[in-house]
């Protein structure tokens, strides 16, 4: 059986913690930041979990977990 390959996005895109859970940046944060207000910037700050229903294929893109 051929290994399977990581999807090049999701290397880039995600990590997984060692509970299992996925974590992910916020969209949103790259420009046109002016049009957005303070609150919205603030709070979209640093990494979030990733919605369970999502979990799944995520994982599957990533068959070996990523460092």
């Amino acid at each position: 059986m051929p290994k399977l390959k990581t999807k090049s996005g999701v290397k880039k895109r995600f990590k997984i913690t060692a509970s299992g859970k996925v974590k992910h940046g916020v969209a949103g944060k790259r420009h046109r930041l002016i049009s957005h207000n303070a609150k919205y910037i603030r709070q979209n700050r640093g990494t979030s979990v990733l919605a369970e229903a999502d979990v799944k294929a995520v994982k599957k893109w990533a068959p070996y977990g990523l460092s």
